[in-house]
């Protein structure tokens, strides 16, 4: 049983510690947030000490496992201190996404976490859904045969504006982008256009164009400006024997296989699956615990953070493609 931590005590970070108390691979020892009020309020729920010191809490209770589940500016300037604490005390972490939202400071936080041996994930939970595993367990055994395109869509209800122009583009898109990039791999040149909708003063709507490195191209379109409660993200990947089209992450996968005219579904089932999206953590959670445990390598795992840099990567070029009009190589 892994002794485990939260930093950042936010809604997300509560889900986080609520799951660990549930879980048979994690003793939940301890929280922190630097709001004392959210410290308290969930140490007091969860039964646990409460810190707003994240050092002081790491060098107290000597947890093997943090969670760092704080925001910040672009919601991922927070992530950087608490992760470097908790590596450089011989934690392993798993970060909320985006990793960071400065690429230097992802980066030494990926290096670190390689420099000390240790696991360093993101919680890139739309992949650990039963319908993402079975999506990709197609591709691994070949029925989707040489990659063509791959076409991904996330939306999602945010009316109110934030700090950043490019807020949108970093804080949702690290999950469209690994998406891609799980199913179809590293993805070389991007073309970004983007738009404010009525009223916003961010990019709030925007439509990406990629390529593969394998050869394969694709196009990802994401948008804060959408009403939630209809189905909120799609993903269509062909090849040369079949394509899937996957909802939703967790709610359907389809297989329509190139020389047959029946398809597979998988369907999220009324009892027993996954009641909503708060579920898709429970699984990402659970495989971090599962591998720390067993001792995968921690380039092994799933969902890394040298996957979580290569998508903020991705992002940047949009971004440098957004504000001049060019199509942009991804940096190595």
């Amino acid at each position: 049983m892994l002794r485990v931590c939260v930093i950042g005590m936010g809604p997300i970070g509560n889900l986080h510690a609520n799951i660990y108390k549930e879980d048979a691979l994690a003793q939940l020892v301890g929280v922190c947030d630097i709001v004392p009020e959210r410290a308290e309020s969930a140490g007091k729920r969860l039964g646990v000490p409460w810190f707003t010191d994240a050092q002081e809490m790491l060098d107290e209770l000597a947890p093997d496992l943090c969670s760092v589940a704080t925001g910040g500016y672009e919601y991922g300037s927070d992530h950087y201190e608490p992760t470097i604490q908790a590596l450089s005390a011989g934690c392993h972490v798993l970060c909320e996404k985006p990793i960071c939202n400065e690429i230097p400071k992802a980066e030494r936080m990926v290096a670190l976490a390689r420099e000390k041996g240790l696991c360093f994930g993101v919680d890139f939970n739309h992949r650990f859904t039963p319908a993402a595993r079975l999506a990709r367990k197609w591709v691994d055994d070949g029925r989707l045969g040489e990659p063509l395109f791959l076409n991904m869509a996330l939306w999602i209800g945010k009316p109110q504006d934030f700090e950043s122009p490019y807020f949108h583009l970093k804080a949702l898109n690290p999950h469209s982008v690994d998406t891609m990039r799980h199913f179809c791999g590293d993805i070389t040149r991007v073309q970004c256009f983007a738009m404010k909708a009525p009223g916003r003063t961010i990019w709030s709507t925007a439509s990406i164009n990629v390529q593969f490195r394998n050869g394969a191209v694709g196009h990802l379109t994401s948008s804060y400006d959408i009403k939630r409660g209809h189905p909120m993200e799609r993903c269509e990947f062909a090849g040369t024997k079949g394509r899937f089209v996957l909802d939703d992450m967790w709610r359907e996968a389809t297989l329509y296989p190139a020389d047959s005219l029946e398809k597979t579904v998988y369907t999220n089932p009324v009892f027993g699956g996954y009641r909503d999206f708060d579920d898709t953590f429970k699984a990402r959670l659970h495989r971090f615990l599962e591998q720390v445990g067993e001792g995968t390598k921690p380039e092994d795992i799933d969902g890394t953070g040298a996957d979580g840099l290569a998508a903020q990567r991705v992002i940047a070029a949009a971004i440098k493609s957004l504000d001049t009009g060019e199509i942009v190589n991804v940096e190595d």
